[in-house]
């Protein structure tokens, strides 16, 4: 008899996931799953818990509740009681998870060339000939090579957030996450920062973007995530969630997004 085919499983797979900060609960039981290869967009009001959902995948915010599975490696979260892997491993756990945030965070007092080095050498602990390789040809690949030798303040914000990329990157990560990426950059900076994610998603890099840029999203993103008040209201591919929404909530936001009143969903769909 032939082999049955078996589904590879997801890259990411996130059951049940909390976080509250004092009285406020700012996810209220996330499950969600991201194969490996896709683009997932995180799309919703300001306050909707996008960010730390983000920022709990990569452990920079821990859950009080839930399970994190990337990989092999799962996590299971039960508040005060959650016994967290030690430095070594979570810092394993993190360089699997590449994170670029609003503001970039680059070393001011390092070269492009140095900061993109900086994690291979320290953590990934690769000679200083084969980091200064792989930094330069990612430099290359956000369209930077030429300014390898310069210091971040002399860079544009669109060049810093393509060198903030360049710099995850060279930590190998399985996933990239993106916190809005483009929201602190001058429009006409923007284009180039998302062609670079663009160039990433054609490459079949797994991505998971939190952004306001809901034409992008439907362009790139396998599956849109619609999210409020902590919790998941719509999930699907774009043509349902952008273009079709079935809530509310989802139509209004988008109206005020995309600059017209929300539509109804036909009576057929």
């Amino acid at each position: 008899m032939p082999d049955p085919v078996t589904t590879p499983k997801p890259l990411i797979e996130i059951k049940g996931l909390k976080k509250s900060f004092g009285a406020l609960d700012v996810l209220k039981g996330i499950d969600l799953t991201v194969d490996c290869g896709s683009v997932v967009a995180l799309i919703g009001p300001s306050g909707s818990g996008k960010s730390t959902l983000l920022r709990c995948v990569n452990l920079l915010t821990v859950p009080d509740g839930g399970e994190i599975r990337v990989g092999e490696q799962a996590l299971v979260f039960k508040g005060r009681q959650t016994a967290l892997p030690g430095d070594k491993a979570l810092a394993g756990f993190r360089a699997r998870t590449g994170m670029v945030f609003q503001h970039f965070n680059l070393f001011p007092h390092m070269t492009v060339l140095q900061n993109v080095m900086e994690g291979p050498r320290t953590v990934l602990k690769k000679s200083r000939a084969e980091a200064e390789t792989k930094a330069r040809a990612l430099l290359a690949k956000v369209g930077l090579a030429e300014r390898a030798d310069v210091y971040p303040d002399q860079l544009s914000g669109g060049q810093k957030q393509r060198v903030a990329i360049a710099r995850a990157l060279a930590m190998e990560p399985s996933v990239m996450l993106f916190d809005e990426a483009t929201s602190a950059l001058d429009p006409e900076l923007v284009a180039e920062v998302l062609g670079v994610i663009r160039s990433l998603a054609r490459e079949g890099m797994t991505m998971i973007l939190v952004t306001h840029e809901i034409a992008f999203a439907r362009e790139v993103a396998d599956t849109v995530v619609f999210m409020r008040d902590g919790v998941v209201l719509e999930c699907g591919p774009p043509a349902q969630v952008i273009d079709n929404p079935q809530q509310d909530a989802t139509r209004s936001f988008l109206g005020r997004m995309l600059g017209h009143p929300p539509e109804m969903p036909s009576s057929h769909s």
